[in-house]
């Protein structure tokens, strides 16, 4: 799209809950991120909160203090749902004139006010997780199974970890070494970054999920033609309020894992009161070894912990595992490249 935008994270910037809008901020987008909307911490330069690197993205107090095209929804809320106080935000930005773009389960196109304040202002809706006519998706038929190019999953021990931040820093680092690698998206972000193959999971049925994995893999693999492929993975395969995973190993081909952790979450996320605890890296490597798939290295998030810390577990935890454990936003992920199983050109 390429045109100006800002990002709505009001209250939440600051928290993992705004990963989408961080993945904007770090880029790359569909729009010419101009600003982020977060009272709480207006002022600020977006880039410098997020990571130390300035941006020169502004976090601003109101959705009609920078003139955009666009506000797109940058967090994610319980269950997907779209509160009253950002509905209200979002009437703001179509009195403007805003179009809006949508990440949330709950789809703006669904709520008759903002439909037409939208229509009224010249606007337009973008719901990212409107599901697509069943049919024009696609079932799993088997022929991925005969692609030789290696695919790799970057799995997590829970969700909101930075995979697809991680995805995308493999993705880079192999490029820099002269690789052809694709990343195959998941999730909403994905497709606000503008990432050229991939589905929302979550918005497919299950019964297509395998299918609509191997759709963007074959549609990669002839329109790219990559040495390698790393599968964006979503929430983690033991997490009880959305299981996730193994598709990506069993339909999608995946045989190595980079696997994100978070040594500071004791319980899977949302789930603190009813006390599901996350199991340790050492366990997850094993239960990863029964869908034939092997864990090539392990990357942190360190949330929660100071960098000496962070850097002490990741030296413990690979002194224990004898895999490259590393700090991904720190460190980079050269080491673990360097682990990776791909074929001499």
């Amino acid at each position: 799209m390429h045109e100006d935008a800002i990002v709505l994270a009001e209250g939440k910037y600051l928290s993992s809950d705004a990963k989408t809008a961080h993945g904007l901020v770090r880029g790359p987008a569909r729009w010419r991120i101009r600003a982020v909307v977060d009272s709480t911490c207006a002022g600020a330069d977006a880039g410098s909160l997020l990571d130390g690197k300035e941006r020169g993205i502004p976090v601003v107090s109101s959705v009609t203090e920078v003139p955009a095209r666009w506000c797109v929804v940058g967090v994610a809320t319980h269950g997907g749902r779209l509160p009253e106080a950002l509905r209200a935000l979002l009437r703001q930005a179509a009195e403007t004139g805003l179009s809006i773009a949508n990440g949330l389960h709950e789809l703006v196109s669904d709520d008759p006010q903002l439909v037409a304040l939208v229509a009224q202002h010249g606007g337009r809706i973008v719901d990212i997780r409107k599901p697509r006519p069943v049919s024009e998706l696609s079932f799993w038929t088997g022929e991925s199974t005969r692609l030789t190019i290696p695919r790799v999953a970057v799995l997590g021990t829970d969700c909101a970890l930075g995979k697809r931040t991680t995805t995308q820093f493999l993705v880079a680092e192999c490029r820099r070494r002269g690789l052809r690698a694709e990343m195959i998206y998941t999730g909403q972000t994905g497709w606000m970054q503008g990432t050229q193959f991939g589905f929302v999971l979550d918005t497919t049925p299950n019964d297509f999920v395998s299918g609509e994995l191997e759709r963007a893999v074959l549609s990669c693999a002839r329109e790219a033609q990559p040495d390698i492929m790393f599968l964006e993975g979503q929430s983690a395969l033991r997490n009880p309020a959305g299981p996730c995973g193994a598709e990506l190993l069993l339909s999608g081909g995946a045989r190595q894992v980079v696997l994100q952790h978070a040594p500071a979450r004791r319980y899977y996320d949302g789930t603190e009161d009813y006390r599901c605890e996350i199991p340790s890296v050492e366990d997850e490597i094993a239960l990863l070894r029964h869908y034939r798939a092997e864990v090539v290295g392990v990357t942190f998030n360190t949330e929660h912990m100071d960098p000496a810390t962070a850097q002490r577990a990741a030296s413990d935890l690979e002194a224990k595992i004898q895999r490259p454990v590393v700090l991904p936003l720190q460190d980079g992920v050269a080491r673990i490249v360097d682990r990776l199983q791909i074929p001499a050109k």
